[in-house]
């Protein structure tokens, strides 16, 4: 009996239950390849950042952007901090080595930076402006859309820039599988206890 042909890259074809298996096997990885590489994540967990003072830093994300102190877990031995507030967490280290830290006079909007979504960009504003916060205000559109997007960017106290935006204004328009992207709209991240514990 003649043996299984091979057709184009190699792939066996015919030779009876061969080729049903072959073409099982071939449906199964249509039908669920995306779900077999899929990222098993949810949401982003925190943003770590070395401080040179933890207390002052604190002080800003707690009043520059409304950030809360959670409890930090004792196992660390590092001296630190952890804030969390709009679904995400700021780690504080404290930093024992000042020139690993970025210049706080330097404020360049193309360096790195985390963003922020705002829902009222002047209110922000004014609220730089009362706290002595040194800052640049943008604004970028796109020409086909007419669409603009306001853009506030300066430093914390350790150097680190953040962006304040309405970034919402623009369309998030995926490159690749839309299936693929995931919202954190089902659960909250890390769970949020209902018993807050006073500062030490």
């Amino acid at each position: 009996m003649a043996g299984p042909e091979e057709g184009e890259g190699g792939r066996k074809i015919g030779g009876g239950d061969g080729g049903r298996e072959g073409e099982k096997k071939e449906s199964k990885v249509d039908q669920e390849g995306e779900d077999e590489g899929a990222v098993p994540l949810v949401a982003l967990n925190h943003v770590s950042r070395l401080s040179r003072s933890i207390e002052s830093s604190v002080r800003f994300y707690e009043a520059i952007l409304g950030f809360v102190c959670t409890n930090r877990p004792q196992i660390f031995d590092a001296g630190g901090a952890w804030l969390f507030n709009y679904g995400v967490g700021i780690h504080l280290l404290q930093s024992n080595d000042e020139d690993v830290l970025p210049d706080p006079d330097r404020l360049d909007p193309v360096d790195n930076h985390i963003s922020f979504q705002c829902e009222n960009m002047d209110a922000m504003e004014k609220k730089l402006k009362d706290m002595n916060v040194n800052y640049i205000r943008k604004a970028v559109g796109d020409k086909e859309s007419g669409t603009k997007i306001d853009q506030l960017f300066f430093n914390d106290p350790d150097g680190y820039m953040i962006e304040i935006c309405n970034c919402e204004n623009l369309e998030l328009v995926p490159q690749g599988s839309l299936g693929r992207i995931r919202l954190p709209t089902d659960r909250h991240t890390p769970p949020l206890s209902t018993e807050p514990t006073s500062k030490s």
